[in-house]
Order: structure tokens, then C-alpha cells, then sequence
């Protein structure tokens, strides 16, 4: 990105007060497809953790249509058993991989970016076991929100502790406390 599109997106210069209505303190990262309704579970939290149970289960089954096309077109190109199994045994193991690095996404920011990266391809090979991660985990919560409420709560009370610590007039502790000598 060229800095003009980035200053475009962030203009708000340092410094400048916050729009009413806005809390002082770190604010909530949003999450895709909730916003920030995860922080209090209002705005329609619950039907929006239904909407995505249902439409990452439906599109895993649309998902799971199209793979068996494939592999119908497969045999009718009669190209073996063996192929045949190994784009089963591909799809199954791709599948089971995206699962568990997307449900282990929900709960723990990655180690390693780069690795997590390497592994972008494997996971759109497997992007049923991605979808079935959602729809798992949109049963329990909105996925991810409980790694960003641990992250928002976090940052609240270090927010809240920085505040505290603060809090006063310095030019008032000045005024009152000791008074340094003037220098000659």
C-alpha cells in the first residue's frame, strides 16, 4: 500500500479527542460477521451465531456436492482406483489439517506467521474442515471471541491501571509538594 492510501484510511492525526460517544480505552477488534456484538452479545449476537452455524454448514455440504462431481468425473475419465483413493485420502487429510489449524486459530494467535502462511494452500485444499471448524465453534461462541475478549479484557485493565495511576494535576503535585531551590 502507498502511504497516501494508507494516510486515506487512518485520518485521525495523534492526539485528537475521540468522537462522543466513544469510551476512552482500547476498543474491541471486530470479528467477521459480528462486529463488535461479542463484546456485550447484543445487536442480534444470537441470530447472527445462527446465521453463521447455518451457512458454514450448508456451504461445507454445497462444498462436499462439488467433491463428489469431481470425483464422479474422475471415474468416468477411468483414470484408476489408485487416483481415485489418493484424491480421497488428499482431500481427508487436507480436510482434517484446516480443521484443526483454524480451531486452534480460535482459541491462540499463531506462533509463527510465516509458517502459518506456508500453510494457506493446504488449508484451501481442505476448506471443509475450515467451514466444519466454524460451524463447530459458532455452536459454542462466535468464533474467536473468546481469544479477544481475553486480549480486550486485557488491554481494559492495563488501560484502566495506567489511568489510575495518573490521575491528578502534575502542575498541582508540583505546586504543593517540595519545592525545589532556584538556580542562580
Amino acid at each position: 500500500m502507498s502511504e497516501n492510501s494508507e494516510s486515506r484510511e487512518n485520518n485521525e492525526e495523534p492526539g485528537t479527542p475521540t468522537p462522543p460517544g466513544t469510551p476512552a480505552g482500547p476498543q474491541p477488534e471486530p470479528i467477521r460477521f459480528f462486529g463488535t456484538t461479542w463484546v456485550d452479545h447484543d445487536g442480534g449476537y444470537g441470530l447472527r451465531r445462527a446465521g453463521v452455524a447455518v451457512g458454514s454448514l450448508a456451504t461445507a455440504v454445497a462444498a462436499c456436492f462439488v467433491l463428489r462431481f469431481a470425483y464422479q468425473g474422475l471415474e468416468i475419465a477411468e483414470v484408476g482406483s489408485l487416483v481415485g483413493m489418493l484424491v480421497i485420502v488428499m482431500f481427508a487429510i487436507c480436510s482434517a489439517i484446516a480443521f484443526r489449524k483454524t480451531w486452534d486459530g480460535f482459541g491462540a494467535r499463531p506462533k509463527d506467521p510465516a509458517r502459518e502462511d506456508t500453510l494457506r494452500g493446504l488449508k484451501s485444499i481442505g476448506f471443509i474442515g475450515s467451514l466444519l471448524a466454524y460451524f463447530f465453534r459458532s455452536l459454542i461462541e462466535a468464533p474467536g471471541e473468546k481469544l479477544r475478549r481475553r486480549e480486550y479484557e486485557s488491554a481494559r485493565t492495563q488501560f484502566e491501571k495506567r489511568r489510575s495511576a495518573r490521575t491528578g494535576n502534575p502542575a498541582a503535585r508540583k505546586a504543593s509538594g517540595r519545592k525545589r531551590p532556584k538556580r542562580t
